[in-house]
């Protein structure tokens, strides 16, 4: 009786045992489910002081675009303008000004 306590004392945590155990479910795979594309393609243009931004969203979800320009003079305000929904196959232009020259224009998504 010794002999069966101090083996079952010796045996590490978790070590299979002769015991009924509990059936563990089997695994299953679950195969990634791959993120849908976003974003509508955007070209930019400057002209002297104003910007324009063109837009088409060629997926099936809104895409609200808007239109970012940061102007080249310190005293001159950079500006980010109104968002703009564009929806499924559908093109919006954007357009956005400073009063000298322009420095970058880019444009940002949101679903």
């Amino acid at each position: 009786m010794l002999a069966a306590l101090t083996l079952l004392i010796a045996l590490p945590y978790g070590a299979p045992s002769h015991a009924v155990t509990e059936a563990k479910p089997p695994r299953v795979r679950v195969e990634g489910v791959e993120p849908r594309p976003f974003g509508s393609d955007c070209r930019t243009s400057v002209a002297g002081s104003d910007a324009v931004a063109s837009c088409h969203n060629p997926y099936p979800e809104t895409d609200r675009v808007r239109l970012h320009v940061e102007c080249e003079q310190w005293w001159d305000i950079d500006s980010d303008g109104v968002q703009v929904e564009a929806g499924p196959a559908s093109t919006v232009r954007l357009t956005g000004r400073c009063w000298k020259e322009i420095r970058s224009v880019w444009v940002s998504h949101e679903k």
